[in-house]
């Protein structure tokens, strides 16, 4: 089966690798059109929160019948995102196309998730797992593609490459089967799914989680430069972290089905949650890169993990919604986290930032464990009923 979902991995793999291209990129665009630091948190952070709006809004559209609009209206947003950049030359025409960008990455995301869930409901941890990997890879690949096309061919190209590709995925997806049999959702949908004690549970080891991401993605490369790293181990460090997360996320996956979602993030979070409070107390560069390590390998545990978890959670007909509150929830938090780091870094030093954080980790945890002991046990998806067997051409 896992040969037949690649062509959905490789939707979500795109729009990651979109996601992560403006990145590498900002400082050009400063020297270019003279933006300042503000304006380019601005536009580098919008694309988060138009992604969290989409994902709470609009993913349970897919839950209604509506996945393949849902997922062809997100590439072709996203198509319009990078062209719109390609051709930008004000700071509101840059904002308004990374909004487009998270709005089509906040559409597509979830409602591809329900058809991989669906799909194989049997073997949804491999195929979480695989997703995982893609997303996370994409997002690795996008920076380096993008700096290497720039570098050849100008600042404007990448986006113009990036565009054209998503020009081709458009369509791409018209030889996809989207088929999505239409499930009544009753109103109050997401009043509903806060309800279920499971699926807080997995939205709360949701929040450990993404907690560190936030950390890391303010204060991660500051606290290497005064541990005395150089530009370019700090680098390395960034990729290095995400490469076990490529290869291990499908295990991760297949264990958290077979073992109880709850009880391999348990473990994962345990051991990340160890592994941020060492960046505190160590005060040898090497020491915390090799924590790095073993904090990437239990991240790789973590995500599908939480997946899977949702997926168990998750009523049938929400599917789509569960999945993009799990989203929603890890941009919100790992956007809050990371206003907050680098004040409190500045202020009270590593200790008491990363000691906060482990704190704050252990007792999601603690709530999750309180909340979840369904999910202790082996992973269990119900399904309305099985979506058809992949097809060429789509019915949509």
């Amino acid at each position: 089966m896992q040969t037949s979902l690649r062509r959905y991995f490789v939707v979500t793999g795109a729009l990651s690798l979109g996601y992560g291209s403006i990145y590498t990129l900002l400082a050009d665009l400063r020297d270019e059109y003279g933006f300042s630091e503000t304006q380019l948190g601005v536009i580098a952070g919008v694309g988060f929160f138009a992604g969290f709006t989409a994902q709470v809004l609009l993913a349970r559209q897919a839950d209604r019948g509506h996945t393949a609009k849902m997922v062809r209206g997100g590439v072709a947003l996203a198509a319009v995102a990078m062209l719109g950049c390609g051709i930008a030359t004000e700071f509101w025409m840059f904002v308004l196309a990374r909004t487009f960008l998270g709005l089509g990455s906040g559409m597509a995301g979830p409602a591809v998730r329900r058809l991989v869930i669906l799909r194989d409901p049997d073997n949804v941890g491999a195929n979480l797992g695989q997703s995982a990997s893609w997303d996370v890879g994409g997002f690795v690949l996008g920076p380096v593609v993008a700096a290497v096309i720039a570098e050849f061919f100008g600042l404007r190209a990448p986006f113009l490459v990036l565009g054209g590709m998503f020009v081709v995925l458009f369509f791409v997806t018209s030889t996809l089967d989207l088929r999505s049999t239409p499930i009544e959702v009753p109103p109050g949908v997401h009043a509903g799914l806060l309800r279920q004690r499971a699926l807080l549970s997995a939205l709360a080891a949701s929040i450990a989680f993404y907690t560190t991401i936030g950390v890391f993605e303010a204060v991660w490369a500051v606290l290497l430069r005064d541990e005395g790293a150089e530009t370019w181990l700090i680098g390395l460090t960034l990729s290095l972290f995400t490469v076990p997360m490529i290869f291990l996320a499908p295990i991760g996956g297949r264990v958290a089905q077979r073992r109880g979602p709850l009880r391999t993030v348990a473990v994962s979070i345990g051991v990340a949650t160890a592994c941020t409070f060492a960046y505190g107390v160590s005060g040898v560069l090497w020491i915390l890169l090799a924590v790095s390590i073993i904090h990437a390998i239990a991240d790789s545990f973590t995500m599908p993990g939480n997946q899977v978890g949702v997926a168990v959670a998750t009523p049938p007909h929400q599917m789509a919604a569960g999945q993009g509150l799990l989203g929603a929830s890890g941009l919100a938090t790992a956007g809050t986290v990371g206003l907050l780091s680098g004040t409190v870094y500045e202020h009270a030093g590593a200790f008491t930032l990363f000691t906060g954080t482990a704190v704050w980790m252990a007792l999601c945890l603690g709530v999750a464990l309180a909340l979840g002991r369904e999910l202790l046990e082996p992973a269990q998806v119900v399904v309305p009923e099985p979506l058809p067997e992949i097809t060429t051409p789509p019915v949509a």
